[in-house]
């Protein structure tokens, strides 16, 4: 499968792709509404329900939780849309300099957003390049330069990234920084000390954005194969061949470099791929050959408008409301004791995040760089 010709391809609508990114934001405002760190109030210890809000948390340093694959998600779906959303406009006369720079300015614009984020909590410029925003400027850039390039030599870059992010951290070799599986004392850290005068907060890692790139890269492949006029099956097919595959050759390889999202290891990045090639294989398998479209609109509604939901949420508009929601909550809720106001909070919290997609959605008001 060659990509060289994509302006040739025809498109059609794929409604799992719009499911499968709703349904990483939905899980993204869970996230700002509170209500998946109420799940592990000690009352649950030893239950279910703790066990799902520890799949809701990030993984201390090694190993993969659910929630760890989020942000790998977010990525890996922006890819899969470039293709459907470049032949358009190729399709209707924008040349390649066109889209490059309208692709140059939207990153320009998401590593701006993703910086300015984290300059409004302390209220003073702050040097941070850890988000999804920032991370994502620098992968749909990469990505994009690729799009043109055969299926084979998108692979052999998104590897050669990941091996070479991998060496640098193995073989890197200034004192305090020389041990890559450790927190704060890695390449990555030495970067972002380098590039703003302090670690990452959280162990997180600036350089995350190269090694990542192949979730995007990887998108893209998976959006040509949507668009391809094979048969549904071999679609399917293809993707969970590739998706295995990968989990196969990240976890064997765990046993040397270990999964750690923090500064995303090469065994982080394959199995988390791979992970993100069988969600999406299984979206268009329940979404688009199954036919169940009327389910796959709750989490399309939030994927319509991304850049909106996560900024505003970013940007305290759960605060807002909660303070609303609150005194409504209370009256119901508090004769049943703090732990059910929490949740019962959170969940409106939550539910209030919704409602103002779908209320962009029903209006076909959609906001996008």
């Amino acid at each position: 499968m060659s990509n060289e010709n994509l302006s040739g391809q025809v498109q059609t609508r794929i409604l799992s792709i719009d499911f499968f990114r709703g349904f990483t934001m939905f899980m993204l405002i869970g996230e700002f509404s509170g209500f998946f760190s109420t799940l592990t109030n000690p009352v649950f210890d030893g239950t279910i329900i703790s066990s799902i809000g520890r799949q809701l948390e990030h993984v201390e340093w090694i190993g993969l939780h659910f929630w760890d694959l989020i942000q790998p998600f977010f990525m890996f779906i922006v890819g899969v849309a470039m293709p459907f959303s470049m032949t358009k406009r190729w399709n209707r006369g924008d040349s390649w300099k066109v889209t490059l720079r309208h692709a140059a300015v939207r990153s320009v614009l998401l590593l701006f957003l993703g910086w300015a984020l984290y300059c409004i909590g302390p209220g003073k410029i702050t040097f941070r390049f850890t988000n999804v925003l920032a991370q994502l400027s620098v992968t749909y850039i990469i990505a994009f330069l690729l799009m043109r390039k055969t299926v084979k030599w998108q692979l052999i870059i998104s590897f050669l990234l990941i091996l070479a992010s991998q060496l640098l951290y193995l073989y890197w070799n200034i004192a305090g920084f020389n041990q890559p599986f450790t927190p704060d004392q890695n390449f990555g850290s030495w970067v972002d000390l380098a590039l703003t005068g302090t670690p990452g907060g959280g162990h997180w890692v600036a350089f995350n954005a190269i090694p990542t790139s192949a979730h995007t890269i990887w998108g893209v492949i998976t959006g040509m194969i949507l668009m391809n006029d094979w048969t549904p099956k071999r679609k399917i097919q293809t993707m969970i061949v590739a998706g295995l595959a990968a989990l196969i050759i990240g976890f064997s390889l765990s046993h040397f470099i270990p999964i750690i999202k923090h500064i995303c290891t090469a065994s982080f990045v394959i199995v988390s791929g791979g992970w993100c090639i069988i969600a999406m294989a299984f979206s268009f398998w329940i979404i688009d050959m199954m036919n169940f479209r009327k389910f796959s609109i709750f989490f399309a509604v939030v994927g319509m408008n991304p850049l909106f939901i996560y900024l505003f949420a970013h940007t305290n508009g759960n605060n807002w409301i909660e303070a609303i929601a609150k005194p409504f909550t209370n009256l119901i809720s508090a004769p049943f004791g703090p732990l059910v106001s929490d949740m019962t909070l959170t969940l409106s919290v939550w539910g209030g995040l919704w409602g103002i997609c779908y209320f962009l959605y029903t209006r076909k008001i959609f906001i996008k760089l």
